[in-house]
């Protein structure tokens, strides 16, 4: 089967939720797939829910415009009440569970949800503002769409080369976190995704020369 995922990403404005957006896109670049991201500016973000959309496909993609996503990546609450409700039927949902009640996710078996203490991961990484590519690890690690030595890889495409090494800690923090979390969920405790499972041989590429992207 070919690879094909569609994901809206959504958070307060300032959680890096755009730049993450961005990282996955570029990974799916080096990946060869056919790639759309589309950003979410404007009033929304300075006082609600600031998302992208980032669609991932083998095959030529139709629309880029997403009303059923397959999965998402929540970032809060806000996020949780406005997207949750639309994910499709047997869709996965990352969910900062640092920010967003466990007991306000959907557990009627429609979707599948995987939480992460992204806050309380992003400060044992030693930077709080971390938290975006905490969740991105562990959302390429639920799906396997990408590997995650290729987000690692287009780091520096999208930030500055000094602060890569950090957010590759992050990216791998928060892909052990889903892969334990999987493990313990699966049959007989057998994980899913193993092929997103950070290794320890990957170098993240450090170009000098980027130049850094702000958080939006």
């Amino acid at each position: 089967m070919k690879r094909s995922i569609d994901v809206i990403m959504a958070g307060f404005g300032g959680q890096g939720v755009l730049l993450i957006g961005n990282l996955l896109a570029y990974a799916g670049m080096k990946e060869k797939l056919n790639v759309t991201y589309i950003p979410v500016y404007g009033v929304e973000m300075r006082g609600g829910t600031a998302n992208c959309t980032v669609v991932l496909s083998e095959e030529e993609i139709g629309s880029p415009i997403i009303n059923t996503p397959k999965s998402l990546i929540i970032m809060n609450r806000p996020s949780l009440d406005k997207f949750q409700a639309r994910l499709a039927d047997g869709g996965l949902q990352v969910v900062n569970s640092s920010l967003v009640d466990p007991e306000l996710v959907d557990t009627s078996g429609r979707i599948r949800t995987v939480l992460v203490p992204a806050n309380e991961l992003a400060e044992k990484v030693g930077n709080a503002r971390a938290v975006n590519t905490i969740m991105l690890g562990a959302y390429v690690a639920a799906t396997g769409v990408v590997q995650l030595a290729t987000v690692e890889q287009s780091l520096a495409a999208v930030m500055a080369a000094k602060i890569v090494p950090l957010n590759v800690t992050a990216l791998r923090t928060g892909a052990q976190y889903a892969l334990e979390q999987l493990k313990a969920q699966a049959p007989n405790g057998k994980a899913a995704a193993k092929k997103s499972a950070p290794k320890k041989s990957a170098k993240p590429v450090a170009k000098s020369a980027a130049k850094p992207t702000g958080k939006k």
